[in-house]
C-alpha cells in the first residue's frame, strides 16, 4: 500500500501549548525576509520551531473546498496537472491542491471517501501496524459552509453532514491534545502533509519543506496554527499545488485522492 508505513512514534508525555505561539509563527514568517509571506494568495511559507513549512488557509464558508479522485473516464486523476486540465475544460481554475490521504497501489483510497455527498469507499476500522491504523485515526470533512477534523468513530456515530470526506491517520491533535502515541522523542523524520480546522470553518493545510517528526508536525498545528483537531494525511509522497507561490510541481509519483480549492476561471 502506498503511504501505508509504520513509524515508531510510541508514547508518552504530552506538552501544553506555549502562550503566544501563534504570535511566534507570525514573527518567524516576517523574519524570514522577502518572499516569506504571500499576501496575494492563500499559501505562505513560514518557519516554526526551526523547521520550514508552507501553510494554505481557507474558509469553508466562502471557499470551494472539494475532494477529487476520478475523472469522467473513471480513472484516477493521479496528479495535479490532469486535474487542472479537467477543471479548465469546465471553466474552473485550480487555486490549491494537495494529496488527501493514503491509498492503495491502484490509487484507491484506503479508508472512508465521500465525494459530492456520495460514499465512494467505505471506512477502514481495522487494527494494524501502519500510520493509518494508529488509533485514533480521523476524518477530514467539508459540509455546507463548515468543515472539521474528527475521530473516525465519532464521525461515523455522530454523522455530521459531509459533502466531502477523507479518512486518514493518525490524528495529530485531538481536542487540543497531541495524539497519546506520538512521542516527543520520536526520531523518524519525513516530509509530511496534514490538515487542521478551527472555529468550524477555518481550514489550514500544511506541508513541511524538510523532514520533520510527527511530534514537531503535531505541535505546528496545535501550538502554531491553533487547530484543536488536526489529521495527518501522508508522508514522503506529500505534494503541493500552490500557484500563488509559483509552485505547480506534480507529485513525485501518482497519487490517489486530492483535496483542492477551485474558483471560476478568469
Amino acid at each position: 500500500m502506498i503511504g501505508m508505513t509504520f513509524e515508531r512514534i510510541l508514547p508518552p508525555g504530552l506538552s501544553r501549548p506555549r502562550a503566544g505561539a501563534l504570535v511566534g509563527v507570525i514573527v518567524a514568517a516576517l523574519a524570514a525576509g522577502p518572499g516569506a509571506a504571500e499576501p496575494s494568495g492563500p499559501c505562505s511559507p513560514l518557519q516554526f520551531e526551526g523547521a520550514s513549512y508552507v501553510i494554505c488557509t481557507f474558509d469553508a464558508r466562502r471557499d470551494d473546498i472539494r475532494l477529487f479522485w476520478k475523472g469522467g473516464d473513471d480513472q484516477a486523476y493521479g496528479d495535479f496537472s490532469r486535474l487542472d486540465n479537467a477543471l479548465a475544460s469546465h471553466g474552473k481554475a485550480l487555486r490549491f491542491a494537495m494529496n488527501a490521504g493514503m491509498f492503495e497501489d491502484n490509487l484507491t483510497p484506503v479508508g472512508l471517501y465521500i465525494e459530492d455527498g456520495r460514499q465512494r469507499h467505505r471506512a477502514d476500522l481495522r487494527e494494524g501496524a501502519s500510520n493509518f491504523h494508529l488509533k485514533p485515526n480521523g476524518v477530514f470533512y467539508v459540509g455546507d459552509g463548515a468543515a472539521g477534523v474528527v475521530e473516525t468513530a465519532r464521525f461515523l456515530a455522530d454523522g455530521p453532514k459531509a459533502r466531502f470526506a477523507t479518512q486518514s491517520g493518525p490524528m495529530l491533535v485531538l481536542d487540543g491534545r497531541i495524539h497519546p502515541k506520538i512521542s516527543p522523542s520520536g526520531a523518524s523524520a519525513k516530509i509530511r502533509n496534514g490538515v487542521g480546522v478551527r472555529d468550524g470553518a477555518i481550514v489550514s493545510f500544511a506541508i513541511s519543506e524538510e523532514p520533520v517528526t510527527f511530534y514537531a508536525f503535531a505541535r505546528l498545528f496545535r501550538d502554531g496554527l491553533n487547530c484543536p483537531n488536526a489529521l495527518f494525511l501522508d508522508g514522503t509522497i506529500s505534494s503541493l499545488y500552490a500557484p500563488n507561490l509559483n509552485r505547480r510541481d506534480d507529485p513525485p509519483r501518482a497519487i490517489g485522492p486530492i483535496v483542492a480549492v477551485t474558483a471560476p476561471a478568469t
